[in-house]
Parts: C-alpha cells; structure tokens; sequence
C-alpha cells in the first residue's frame, strides 16, 4: 500500500514538473499558464501581423489552422521579406551576399517560402500581403525617420525604398509615415475582430516596430473601425525556449523573466493533427531551417502563447502630496537611500525594476539595483507620445542616453540641448524626470528601457503603454 501511494505521489509530482508550476530550481516565482484561448467564430476576420516571413508559422500555425476550421477569415500581413539575415543565405545557397540585386533575391526566395508555408496550412496567395519595408531596420525608421526629406537608408542592402513589384508597398519610401499609412490601409480595408501581432518585449528590433506602428494605426483608427482584440507572440527572447529541437510532447511556458509580471498569459491548444502540421510546414521555410532548425522547430509543441502587458495608469501627483507613488516597481531593496514610497509592485527585470510615475508636468522613470550603481552604469530611454490632437509624425521621438552622471537627449536624429531633463543618481537607483512638455503634451506614451554596464547591454525592458491623461 505505502508503495502504492509513493507511485502515485512520484507520477503527481512529476505532472507538475512537467506544466512548470514546480522548478528544480531555487525560484520562488510559480506560474502555469492555463487561460484557455477563446473559440473563433464563422465569418470571424482574423489577421496575422509577420514581421518576417515564418513568424507567422512560428507563433500562430496552430491559430491559423484553428481559425480556418471554424470557418473564419484569414489574412497575414508581413512587415518585411527578411532580406536582411545574410547569415542564414550564406548557409542555404553557399556563397557570399555583397550586391543590391543579391538581397533582393533572398527577400523574394522568402516571400516564396511563405506562399508555399501558408497554402500548406489552408491560405490562398491572395490571403498575403507583403509590405517590403527594411528588415532589421523597421525600428530605427520608427525613432528617426518622421518628416524628413531623407529616407532610411539600409547599411547592408543600400536600399532607401521597397524593392519589390510584386509588393503594394514597391518604391515607398523608407519614412515612418510610408508604414503607418499602408498598415493603417490594411486594418481599413479590411477591419479584423483580432490581431495577432509580434510581442513589445521581443528583443528583436523589428518585432517590437510592428507592435508601435500597429499601436499607432489602431489609435488614429479608434471610432472609424471596431476595436480589434489584440494577442502579441513572443518569438526572439534570450535563451528561450528551451530545450531546443523538435519536442511535440512539451508545452510551451512564458519566459522566466515574464513569469512573475501582470501579463495574463493566454494558450491556444494545438491537437496532433495541428501539431504535426505546424511542423510539417515550417520545412518550407528553408533558407531558415538549414541553419537554424534547431530553433524553429523548438516551437512546434503542445500549445502556441499570447499575452501583452496591462495598460498603466498613472495619477497626476503633487509635491503637496509628499509621497510619489511610483507604478510598475517590485518590492523595493531594503537598503534604497531614497525616502520615496512605491506601491503596485510589479517584476520587471530579474536585476532590478523598472517604474513610472506622473508629477505635476513631469513624467518619472526610476532604475532600482540590488547592489551599488558603477560609474560605468548606463541608461537608454525610449518615449514616444501619442496625441490624438496632433498627426504622429508631428510628435516629439525621444531618447535618453545616460552614463555615470552625464545626460545626453534626442529627438529623432536631432540633439536637444536645452531639453529640462534632471538626473538623479543614488547609491543604488537612478532617476530621470522628464518634462511632458519634450514629449509633446501627450494621452499616451510608449516606452522602454535598456541598461548597460559600458556597452555591454544589462537589461531590456519591453515596451509598456503608459496613459498620462
């Protein structure tokens, strides 16, 4: 009977290790991310935001073979043709990639994996658009190129405007305003009831540019279309998933460094028939799996995951108020010198916390360390606005680079000298105090956040949609 129970206990104890709510390892965060995915319904639009050619089978294979069975619409849209991984061309066709015409070519070989990739799981040709706009450049045109008479211009491929006849987009420019217009064209004409679209906190820089820019369409289009829902995929997130390879008979668990933030984590179920069919086509994507199978295929288990970090709220405070309660902290180092009080305490970073606050004009981001900030200790602070009284291209894109006790401020490509931002440095936080005036009086901000020791990045944090007003 005893060894009965203790069988019976092992198999318990082992099921739990299995859905992650039980570590091996010293953490005290536990989390199993069980909210099931909402049914689709017939004649439901749903629309699938690629960065690249093969984020849409990576994160969504699953949802688009579910949608299609329950008689839905679906449509991809890709950001990019992903002309921009040498690397990976280099490994498929042998030989080195130098000319304009070389890029060009890899960015329509993925174009053609795609096509081939989405009928596979059900989609017709006419169910893709292909926007064409820079890969691995979609960000910096989203920080600097706003009413401009230059565009971006690709380093690696030379190439200042979309390539591709085959693309809608062919010969736009590459300016802010080129990608919010053709995405802002796709969501009008065809009016999704959901979106699935790249995660803020993907360390890659496109998929975080496809969240900001879809952000922005959806608030210029707010009361002209519905609101669509929204469920962000992560794909680029260091040292994960793990283990690598192909492993149908694991789940797929949020990252650890998400595990104890308010995102709520939704699942979408694949059976073994949409299991095996999300493997079967990410083989199409060759000039991807001939160098990084072993990453791919690390996506194709049990369930595909969704989830976006809550909208932040801050109060307007003042300096009559005394205390300033910051939003987005985790329980506070014992031994912080800052007589401040936090509340709402959240996990942003295993190395600290990042948090927000609104004082009187003034927008708050302080940096808490467990240990004592080094002189080499560095900051860069992403804030774009959103007014709906003013065009976005027309508000300010700022960033804020420190190191040690120096301040350095831009907007777009243009330093600001005389920009009203104040540095605070503790033994071990900093703080930055930055005029909402610099960000042009603003309803909303979208913000993010990475540090570094030197040059040698620390810590990102994602994107967060902070309400001011």
């Amino acid at each position: 009977m005893v060894t009965m129970y203790k069988s019976k206990f092992a198999v318990f104890l082992f099921s739990l290790l299995l859905c992650g709510c039980i570590s091996t390892e010293k953490k005290e965060i536990i989390y199993c991310p069980t909210t099931p995915f909402e049914q689709f319904k017939e004649g439901q639009k749903i629309l699938i935001l690629a960065p690249h050619p093969d984020d849409e089978a990576i994160a969504c294979a699953g949802i688009i073979q579910q949608a299609l069975k329950a008689k839905a619409r679906v449509k991809v849209v890709y950001l990019t043709n992903g002309d921009h991984n040498e690397l990976a061309f280099i490994v498929y066709e042998k030989r080195l990639t130098v000319r304009r015409g070389e890029f060009i070519h890899m960015g329509e070989v993925r174009r053609k994996e795609s096509i081939q990739a989405m009928k596979f799981l059900g989609l017709s040709e006419d169910d893709l658009v292909f926007l064409g706009y820079p890969d691995y450049g979609t960000f910096e045109i989203f920080c600097k190129y706003w009413q401009t008479k230059i565009p971006f211009r690709d380093r690696l491929t030379r190439i200042s405007s979309v390539p591709y006849k085959e693309n809608p987009s062919y010969q736009a420019p590459y300016y802010g305003e080129s990608i919010l217009k053709d995405l802002t064209n796709q969501l009008l004409d065809y009016k999704p009831d959901a979106i699935f679209v790249s995660h803020p906190a993907d360390v890659n820089v496109d998929h975080k540019s496809l969240y900001l820019f879809l952000q922005v369409a959806l608030s210029d289009l707010g009361g002209i279309i519905p609101g669509p829902k929204v469920y962000p995929y992560l794909v680029h997130v260091v040292g994960w998933p793990k283990p690598r390879h192909y492993h149908p008979e694991m789940e797929l668990h949020p990252p650890d460094k998400f595990l104890n933030s308010k995102i709520e984590w939704l699942r979408f179920n694949l059976d073994f028939e949409q299991l095996g069919k999300k493997y079967r086509s990410l083989f199409f994507y060759k000039s991807q799996t001939e160098s990084s199978a072993f990453y791919l295929f690390s996506f194709a288990r049990e369930n595909e995951l969704f989830g976006d970090y809550p909208v932040l709220k801050l109060a307007p405070q003042s300096l009559q108020d005394k205390i300033i309660s910051y939003f987005g902290a985790q329980e506070m180092f014992k031994e912080t010198e800052h007589p401040q009080e936090f509340n709402e305490f959240e996990v942003v970073e295993e190395n600290g916390s990042v948090s927000y606050a609104l004082l009187e004009n003034y927008f708050l981001v302080r940096v808490d360390k467990p240990k004592k900030l080094s002189s080499r200790f560095g900051t860069l602070l992403y804030i774009f606005g959103y007014s709906k009284d003013k065009p976005f291209a027309q508000m300010p894109k700022i960033r804020i680079y420190t190191k040690g006790k120096k301040i350095w401020v831009f907007n777009l490509k243009t330093r600001v000298v005389d920009h009203g931002v104040i540095l605070e440095i503790g033994h071990n936080y900093l703080s930055l105090k930055i005029p909402l005036k610099l960000l042009g009086g603003p309803d909303y901000l979208l913000t993010s956040l990475k540090s570094y020791h030197d040059r040698l990045p620390i810590d990102i944090v994602g994107f967060r949609k902070i309400e001011v007003k």
